[in-house]
């Protein structure tokens, strides 16, 4: 794993396979509209969609908190589904191989110490106590949370936070990682270490699947974008720079308003009335 070991080789093929997908809340609340789709190992992949769209839901189906009530989810060539998630050998290896950091620190992370936090996940697996400490070291000198092993977790700020929420996923070594929204609440800095963390990540091997709306950080943690409009169905999949790109789908989901514009790296608005000129508004 990261931090001093090797990284992980990982074998090339379909990490994920969703066919024809669908999920409502109570029933009748809808949030994913007959979704398919395939993810390779290796792949960095932007889920992007206004708020209610429904990228947050399809994170919870390929992390096996939700269960499609249509439609079938696969997982490294196996059919995912609750009855097999509760064989305790089935459960365990796909917790082993999949890790996912929640949009809400707060409701990731619930130990008294951040240590705790870290070696809840590895202990669960049934690592030796060796193991466990000398993981938890590794992920405290990866993310730089050495000071904060000691401390409660509610006690830290919304970007140190996030690195325990990390840390807790990573711990496990997961060929996977998906992240909900994981610039939510971030300072500038802590975002700018998000960005170069997930470039490690991705480097060492793991698959990264990020649910999105920011678009202002996708071009950098993404090579591929999947787009959800607002009836919770699929209706963009292309390399990022083509969905950035393109103004008008990004109109039509809601991502943004009608005066965003990006010139290449760069994404900004130009606010203005009729008969007045241009004002440039760097976002």
């Amino acid at each position: 794993m990261m931090g001093g070991q090797p990284a992980l080789e990982l074998a090339l093929g379909t990490v994920f396979k969703l066919d024809a997908v669908s999920y409502a809340y109570d029933g009748d609340v809808e949030a994913l509209n007959d979704v398919s789709l395939k993810i390779d190992s290796g792949e960095r992949i932007a889920i992007l969609g206004a708020n209610g769209s429904g990228k947050s839901t399809l994170i919870k189906v390929l992390d096996a908190l939700l269960f499609p009530q249509t439609g079938t989810f696969y997982a490294f060539g196996k059919a995912v589904t609750d009855s097999a998630m509760r064989d305790e050998r089935y459960g365990q290896g796909f917790r082993r191989r999949v890790g996912f950091v929640f949009q809400n620190s707060d409701a990731q992370l619930f130990s008294a110490t951040v240590r705790e936090e870290i070696a809840f996940g590895p202990l669960q697996m049934g690592l030796a106590v060796d193991e466990v400490v000398q993981r938890i070291s590794d992920m405290a000198a990866l993310l730089d949370i050495d000071k904060l092993l000691d401390r409660p977790p509610y006690r830290l700020s919304a970007g140190e936070k996030k690195k325990v929420a990390i840390a807790s996923s990573l711990v496990i070594n997961p060929d996977v990682l998906l992240l909900d929204e994981p610039t939510t609440g971030l300072d500038p800095r802590s975002q700018y270490w998000l960005v170069e963390l997930l470039k490690r990540l991705h480097s060492a091997g793991k698959t990264l699947i990020t649910a999105t709306h920011d678009l202002g950080t996708v071009a950098d943690i993404a090579d591929r974008g999947i787009v959800f409009d607002e009836k919770h169905r699929i209706v963009a999949d292309r390399p990022i720079s083509q969905i950035l790109d393109d103004s008008e789908l990004l109109l039509s989901v809601n991502l943004v308003h009608e005066h965003w514009h990006r010139h290449g790296g760069l994404a900004h608005t130009h606010p203005h009335r009729h008969g007045e000129k241009h004002e440039h508004d760097e976002g």
